[in-house]
């Protein structure tokens, strides 16, 4: 199995809910008996053992998410454990008997159960069950009592009035805007294209220039979108996402399929329907 490549899908939104549901249906109220932060660098800031000290004994006993950022409460008043997925991460719960569940970043070539390789993260449960962080690329993060305020409003609950705020405030390019987690949670690269192609707005359109019918297609689009990368399995199964590359024509109108950085964002565009008001 091969680590996944840069033009797979990497954890937004849906892929990040999978890994919640997983920890939600599998990993509660459970007694931790031992857990291996020794990954510095995933663990950073904190000191080999500190979240160790922290956890054991205790429970998970909530999985929330807001947008990208995972999160279990812990019994008794205990910290909460924040879980960051990077860009290739998947929660593992694995058992005892040799049962296994997993949730987060969709691979190509999936992964092969007992493989835990790359597992930078894992707590040990008093009947012999793991949960653990598997990231090829290390990318993923764990922290205790991470700083979920500072997210914007989850791009799968919002309502139209957060949204409406969120989306019109500045002069942003309309994509930057749509990834910006401080103004909305959830959406990446892959998703905020996808919306964009929805709505047959122009990745580069101006926040400040866009028109309440544009927003509303934004709206309605948004909410669609991530429905059905819920509803089917992640991002990668979007619409418009296999004709994100060269020669390649919009899956609606046939026409090319265009590229271009926004916001230092690879992004693609139909070349017909989504284009710049003169």
């Amino acid at each position: 199995m091969s680590i996944p490549s840069r033009g797979v899908a990497v954890p937004e939104l849906p892929e990040v809910e999978s890994a919640r549901s997983v920890i939600d249906r599998a990993a509660l109220g459970r007694l931790i008996v031992d857990v291996d932060d020794t990954d510095s660098y995933v663990c950073r800031p904190h000191a080999p053992g500190e979240i160790r000290e922290a956890l054991l004994g205790r429970r998970l006993v909530a999985a929330h998410r807001r947008g990208k950022s995972l999160w279990c409460d812990t019994a008794e008043d205990g910290p909460a454990l924040g879980v960051h997925l990077g860009m290739s991460g998947k929660i593992v719960i694995a058992d005892a008997d040799g049962t296994e569940i997993d949730g987060g970043d969709y691979w190509e070539g999936r992964r092969v159960q007992g493989d835990y390789r790359w597992s930078r993260f894992a707590l040990t449960f008093d009947d012999g069950g793991l949960m653990m962080l598997v990231d090829p690329r290390r990318l993923g993060r764990i922290t205790l009592d991470p700083h979920i305020e500072l997210l914007g409003p989850d791009a799968a609950a919002v309502t139209p009035a957060e949204f409406r705020t969120a989306i019109t405030k500045g002069t942003a390019p309309v994509k930057a805007r749509l990834l910006d987690q401080h103004a909305l949670a959830g959406i990446g690269n892959l998703l905020a294209d996808e919306i964009l192609w929805r709505a047959r707005v122009h990745p580069a359109h101006r926040v400040d220039e866009l028109d309440r019918p544009a927003v509303d297609r934004l709206l309605r689009a948004t909410r669609g979108s991530v429905t059905a990368a819920l509803d089917h399995g992640g991002v990668h199964t979007l619409t418009v996402i296999p004709y994100r590359k060269p020669g390649a024509q919009c899956p609606r109108d046939h026409a090319p399929m265009a590229r271009g950085k926004v916001g230092g964002r690879t992004s693609w565009w139909c070349s017909a329907e989504q284009q710049l008001p003169h």
